[in-house]
């Protein structure tokens, strides 16, 4: 019996170290064409969005957007490399999912090239492009 029970705890073991590498090396894969978050200013009429629809920037959290709120604060966000395959994105949060789920919260800001937020009184178009 000990003998079973110890193979059941390596194998249990050996799933558990698998799952958490499958969880971490994919964020750290560096491969593929990086893609940032940008925020660009601009004015209320030179947009094709609804500027009064406009996404409120100062409620987004830095924890569920941290692409997104960094580039508001600093112009653009870091690095984002997206992998020739694709596999990536089904295990990382990535710049694609934070501008999807802004522009689920409020079509209306959607715009040509990403979607309107409106942060400390200023209309920004935050989109997704290489680099």
């Amino acid at each position: 019996m000990r003998r079973i029970t110890r193979n059941a705890v390596l194998v249990l073991v050996a799933v558990a170290v698998l799952l958490l590498a499958l969880g971490v090396l994919p964020g750290l894969l560096k491969t593929g064409d990086p893609y940032r978050v940008t925020a660009v200013e601009v004015s209320p009429g030179n947009t094709t969005a609804d500027p009064a629809a406009a996404i409120n920037g100062s409620a987004l959290s830095g924890r569920q957007y941290p692409y997104t709120t960094t580039a508001l604060d600093e112009g653009e966000s870091d690095a984002y490399w997206k992998g020739y395959v694709g596999v990536k994105e089904t295990f990382t949060h990535s710049p694609f999912d934070e501008i999807g789920a802004l522009e689920s919260r409020n079509a209306s800001a959607r715009t040509d090239e990403g979607v309107l937020v409106r942060y400390d009184d200023t209309l920004f178009d935050v989109s997704v492009g290489k680099e």
